[in-house]
């Protein structure tokens, strides 16, 4: 009977790729969002690609599709803003438990944690989010969003794809 190998000893993720990608996206979402403030109305649209795509300045007091858009100003403040920082610590979470060998879903991890943390800025300075990609086509039209929630919807493809099919490394406790 052959000996085995003991199992590698488990390396947690790097705590810098974490900061460079949330770092990467909280700008690029906050920069976007203050270049259309301060170019664009409230309510103004912009055709990029008529038909398809424009640039449309509004704010989102609710959540995804506008989710508790209707109620007031505090509840909605104390709901967003503790489930933002509550998904920003679960996926911290997840991410300290993930192995430097998963780079993929270090990654989207990553990305999940800058959107959310992008989205909690604007919750906490303006109460509600500033959407601005805007996409329809015919009768079609989707949901206004921004750079946060791109992060954060390619983060949970990565995350559900790294779940379903790659192979995860052993750790010994």
């Amino acid at each position: 009977m052959a000996a085995s190998s003991p199992a590698p000893e488990f390396q947690r993720a790097s705590y810098g790729r974490l900061a460079l990608i949330a770092g990467i996206v909280v700008i690029a979402d906050q920069a976007t969002k203050l270049a259309i403030m301060h170019t664009m109305q409230l309510y103004q649209s912009l055709p990029v690609i008529p038909g398809f795509f424009n640039l449309t300045y509004i704010h989102n007091p609710g959540g995804a599709f506008g989710f508790l858009a209707g109620q007031g100003l505090i509840l909605r403040r104390v709901v967003f803003i503790g489930l933002s920082a509550g998904l920003a610590a679960l996926v911290f979470w997840i991410y300290r438990e993930t192995s430097r060998h998963q780079r993929w879903m270090a990654s989207g991890l990553a990305l999940i944690f800058g959107g959310a943390l992008g989205n909690l800025v604007d919750r906490i300075r303006i109460g509600e989010v500033v959407d601005f990609l805007d996409f329809y086509l015919k009768g079609w039209h989707w949901p206004a969003f921004n750079v946060a929630d791109s992060a954060i919807t390619v983060g949970i493809t990565i995350f559900v794809l790294q779940m379903l099919f790659a192979k995860t490394p052993a750790r010994e406790s």
